[in-house]
């Protein structure tokens, strides 16, 4: 878990979800805060994925 959780991409995508809060509250609610939050899961889901990889393959080195 906590390979997942110091990643920078994690991190970064963490950090992107406080800003996609912030404009959901603020902003208008039209189709380009539901763009938002879909590229904001697609960010996670690659973080994750690519922490993933990594670990996977630091453990097929070893």
């Amino acid at each position: 878990m906590r390979k997942y959780l110091f990643s920078g991409a994690v991190l970064g995508s963490i950090f992107g979800a406080i800003a996609v809060v912030r404009a959901t509250i603020a902003g208008p609610r039209d189709w380009r805060l539901l763009l938002m939050w879909v590229s904001w899961a697609a960010s996670l889901a690659i973080a994750i994925g690519t922490v993933a990889d990594e670990s996977k393959r630091a453990e097929l080195t070893e």
